[in-house]
């Protein structure tokens, strides 16, 4: 996955967040988007997942050669944010399946293989409404990164989890996202650490 963005700019009614934004993503490199809190991290983010239509400029999508049609993009990405709500009458189990459903897996897992390796066996028969906040995101993390996309998206990817969390988080970005397009939005320095580039949100808001 390739994504180019040239002279783009968001802004919500007359306040921009970002301006003159241009800067070209691409699979195998890991990116991370830092910046204060409210600075607009998100609001890029949303829009790099074509979720959020930017205001000016352009936004290109590319894979293997070929140009993405914007209401294609959500099939090759995949995202992880706090405020993504999770369907919290369903089982884990449940919810996987469906999910991968539209999703597929990563060839060679299976979900069974997927909820051993986040460490969330013992929940698999129990509604997402009885979870804890980390075991949440722990299902966040899940869904997205073993979902067969090109390109991952994660906002503030380390919320609500603990140590045991957080190495589990880089240790799944190691292992399962290698050749893949990573951008991480965040301010802390532990979700971000593995980023090769940085892209600082503050630069392009003059």
């Amino acid at each position: 996955m390739k994504i180019s963005l040239s002279d783009t700019g968001k802004r919500y009614n007359r306040e921009w967040i970002f301006r003159h934004l241009s800067f070209t993503f691409e699979s195998g490199t890991h990116y991370a988007i830092t910046g204060s809190n409210g600075s607009g991290k998100s609001t890029l983010l949303q829009v790099l997942a074509g979720s959020l239509t930017h205001s000016e400029g352009t936004v290109h999508y590319e894979r293997n050669g070929q140009t993405v049609a914007p209401d294609r993009v959500f099939a090759h990405i995949s995202l992880v944010a706090p405020y993504l709500e999770l369907p919290e009458e369903m089982s884990l189990e449940e919810f996987l399946q469906f999910h991968f459903q539209f999703k597929p897996l990563l060839p060679g897992l299976s979900t069974t293989e997927i909820v051993e390796t986040v460490g969330l066996q013992q929940a698999l028969h129990k509604q997402i409404r009885y979870y804890s906040s980390g075991m949440k995101q722990r299902v966040r993390l899940a869904q997205a990164i073993f979902a067969n996309t090109t390109a991952l998206f994660l906002d503030e990817p380390c919320t609500n989890l603990d140590a045991e969390g957080i190495a589990l988080y880089h240790s799944l970005v190691d292992r399962y996202c290698r050749n893949r397009l990573v951008v991480v939005s965040s301010n802390e320095e532990q979700e971000y650490r593995f980023c090769s580039r940085q892209l600082s949100i503050t630069d392009y808001k003059r």
